[in-house]
């Protein structure tokens, strides 16, 4: 492909003929400990690479030094994380690299500049081209050799490595601030069910309306509902159909809200069948297994269904379900909840834990207010939540959008006018690539040259 829109005193070069030749890495198993460390596409992230968790080799290679990592050496995924890359900067003494990375070694750039070319929206779209309508399933040497790389001269590589590196560092900042935000949140809405539950939250509302906190009673579910029993336990593999009553399993069960994501379906004639294990708005659903004691409240959008795997509650005159599922989902709910599991394989909540389960009442005028309180601040805390995936979203467009303008010459425009003989004669992009292909032609073909990358 050709590359519109670069500054004139750029050239363009295919990513085989800025590096050395391309190698695959070596084959073996991962182990515990060993001498030679063994770099895997797993050990490569958007961070530096962690030595002090990558693994060694079960069994080294004969020639250690032919898979060797050195400073400066770009390795790319061609398997798991396709295309994805990683600088090799300051390796142990021992470390190679496993068979489904590929090893490229920059001559004369600037090792910086060229991982930082791999992370832009041009390489991206060349690999995806190179898929050829297909998903991207893997990638060989061939086709990472024929990306087409843009070639500034080298002084004005090492400063869009620093702009790009000041720029980014900042988005990074920004990013991970916003990412700390979802489990701020979760704390806060934790910490809104425990005031619920213990009655702070309503305080002031009882003290507006003369109520004495003595009036929340000491009781258990057994006592507060017209049923708690069990979904259905059976082979269901040849009951279910595309159509009929929707018959809902713990995946199916959120906090607070019932997730139509991956739902069956049984026949009308086998609901009635299995009608004990029947649902009705209003009633409490809460899994049994996998996420035990996660609840939420049936909807009127479900006249009817059924299920298996869920303790069903059905709640009596003086238990309003939302705060049934208030306390189900709190601190208190789970760690009842957690108290009360049985099962060695598999650890379960069952009917009876369920029945027993101690609470803390409110009169029913006290629960509705507690319900409108702790959804009016849930509400609050949802529009925090997409305010901050929004923002999110911004922040990675972002960054693909300063990679674009660096690779376009935006960010070293200036520059370029400021210092023009820097950019021409020997300085030149011409100049840089014609060292290259003498550096490249003058290699031995016996061995893979070993070159210090730029700074």
């Amino acid at each position: 492909m050709s590359i519109d829109g670069i500054p004139a005193a750029w050239c363009t070069a295919l990513l085989g003929d800025i590096c050395t030749k391309p190698q695959y890495g070596y084959t073996t198993k991962a182990s515990d400990a060993g001498e030679v460390q063994f770099l895997r596409t797993t050990d490569i992230t958007k961070g530096p690479i962690d030595w002090g968790a990558v693994p060694y080799c079960f069994e080294p290679p004969a020639d250690v030094l032919k898979y060797q990592l050195h400073h400066g050496d770009i390795v790319i995924s061609r398997a798991g994380s396709i295309g994805f890359s990683s600088l090799i900067e300051d390796p142990p003494v021992k470390a190679v690299f496993a068979s489904y990375l590929i090893r490229f070694n920059p001559i004369l750039m600037d090792a910086n500049y060229v991982k930082r070319f791999l992370e832009s929206g041009s390489y991206w779209s060349q690999l995806a081209a190179s898929a050829a309508g297909n998903a991207l399933q893997n990638v060989n040497a061939k086709k990472l050799q024929n990306i087409e790389t843009l070639v500034p001269p080298i002084a004005e590589q090492k400063l869009i490595v620093v702009k790009l590196d000041e720029l980014l560092a900042q988005v990074n900042t920004t990013k991970a601030r916003l990412d700390a935000i979802p489990a701020i949140l979760k704390r806060f809405r934790q910490s809104i069910l425990a005031a619920a539950v213990s009655g702070r939250l309503t305080e002031d509302w009882r003290t507006h309306n003369g109520v004495d906190f003595s009036e929340w009673s000491e009781t258990d579910f057994s006592k507060i509902s017209d049923l708690i029993t069990v979904g259905y336990v059976g082979k269901m593999s040849d009951q279910y159909q595309d159509h009929g009553v929707p018959f809902l399993r713990s995946q199916n069960v959120r906090e607070f809200r019932y997730s139509p994501d991956n739902l069956l379906f049984i026949s009308e004639e086998f609901h009635k069948k299995i009608s004990k294990s029947s649902l009705r708005p209003g009633d409490l659903a809460v899994v049994r297994s996998g996420a035990p004691g996660t609840t939420c409240v049936i909807p009127n959008s479900l006249p009817i269904a059924n299920c298996s795997d869920l303790v069903i509650v059905r709640p009596g005159p003086s238990l309003n379900p939302y705060f049934g599922a208030i306390f189900m989902n709190s601190e208190a709910g789970k760690a009842h909840v957690g108290s009360n599991r049985v099962g060695v394989a598999q650890q379960h909540f069952n009917v009876g834990s369920m029945k027993k389960m101690g609470i803390r009442l409110p009169t029913s005028a006290e629960q509705t207010e507690i319900v409108r309180r702790v959804d009016q601040l849930f509400a609050f805390a949802d529009q925090i939540e997409r305010s901050v995936q929004a923002a999110q979203a911004r922040v990675n467009q972002l960054t693909q959008s300063i990679l674009a303008q660096a690779f376009r010459g935006e960010l070293t425009a200036e520059w370029r006018v400021q210092h023009p003989e820097l950019i021409t004669g020997e300085n030149s992009a011409e100049a840089l690539l014609t060292r290259i292909r003498e550096e490249r032609a003058n290699a031995p073909r016996t061995r893979r040259g070993r070159r210090k990358a730029s700074a």
